[in-house]
């Protein structure tokens, strides 16, 4: 085996709360984090020396400044990895989203290279190195649902969300997760969510009270910045959504559906705003959630 496929699956926030400020910068926060179905692809493969990184997407970098490049060069860093590695990222996720499509990237390299090495490293482990590079990268290593503390990386096995058919919204602009966090007054945060209630629905497979239970802080910053979010949220919630809300920093806004077929019908709102909309699903932490594309020889 010297070439393997991964799927890096996109996430949302089904609760942000934003604790306070840490002294080392960071922001202390608590969320309840989901997997979606929604994923890149990638793909890497075995090579004589050096990282090379190919990817879909004119929007991204494809060297150092990418974290999936980053990625590959921490493994190789902490294990004992002969030769080189050529990473191809296949882009379906939106960038500058707010779903996490950077860090389940370098997620998926840091799963790739302990397969293609037979590092045999836990997912555990994998989790903490992740957090060198980034506050949601150990969930997008581990996926399904959790709860999420410290600055993101201390995670907490929740039980499995039932199936959502979930419809995302995403403006044609992005936002800079730190200059959102920048402008947060923690002072001024009014309602938060209720990460108990959230969980208590969660457990009990209630589709209905997770809608109700979705909270984000983040979410009036960011309207502050790009207006487009809130008239999203409005046009979904007209249009019949069960509830809908901004996905971490945004400003990508996610409705939660009643099944396919509404999610569909929701998606028409949108079809003729320059807006990417994309139907998807949640999808639950099993043995074969990251490598459901296989592995090859050449």
């Amino acid at each position: 085996m010297n070439q393997v496929v991964e799927a890096a699956h996109a996430k949302i926030n089904l609760t942000l709360n934003v604790i306070r400020r840490r002294e080392d910068g960071y922001h202390e926060v608590e969320m309840v984090m989901q997997s979606l179905e929604l994923a890149d692809i990638v793909r890497l493969r075995q090579v004589e020396s050096g990282i090379r990184l190919k990817t879909s997407s004119a929007q991204i970098p494809a060297g150092k400044d990418n974290l999936a490049w980053r990625a590959a060069q921490l493994m190789f860093g902490r294990f004992e990895c002969t030769g080189g590695l050529e990473i191809q990222l296949e882009k379906r996720i939106p960038v500058a989203a707010g779903l996490a499509g950077g860090s389940t990237d370098a997620a998926a390299v840091m799963r790739g290279i302990n397969r293609l090495w037979g590092l045999q490293q836990s997912t555990e482990a994998l989790c903490e190195l992740g957090a060198r590079l980034g506050s949601d990268v150990p969930f997008c290593v581990r996926g399904g649902t959790a709860l999420a503390r410290g600055r993101g990386e201390l995670l907490t096995g929740l039980p499995d969300c039932p199936p959502l058919w979930l419809v995302l919204v995403k403006p044609p602009l992005g936002v800079s997760t730190a200059e959102v966090y920048g402008n947060l007054r923690l002072d001024r945060i009014g309602e938060r969510p209720d990460n108990e209630k959230m969980i208590e629905a969660l457990a009990e497979k209630r589709p209905g009270s997770i809608a109700a239970a979705l909270g984000n802080v983040l979410e009036e910053v960011t309207v502050q910045m790009v207006p487009q979010v809130q008239g999203i949220k409005q046009e979904l919630l007209r249009a019949g959504a069960v509830n809908a809300m901004m996905s971490g920093s945004g400003p990508t806004v996610f409705a939660i559906a009643e099944d396919e077929n509404h999610a569909r019908t929701l998606a028409k709102v949108f079809e003729h705003k320059e807006y990417t909309v994309i139907v998807t699903r949640t999808i639950n932490q099993n043995s074969d959630m990251h490598a459901a594309h296989g592995t090859t020889d050449e």
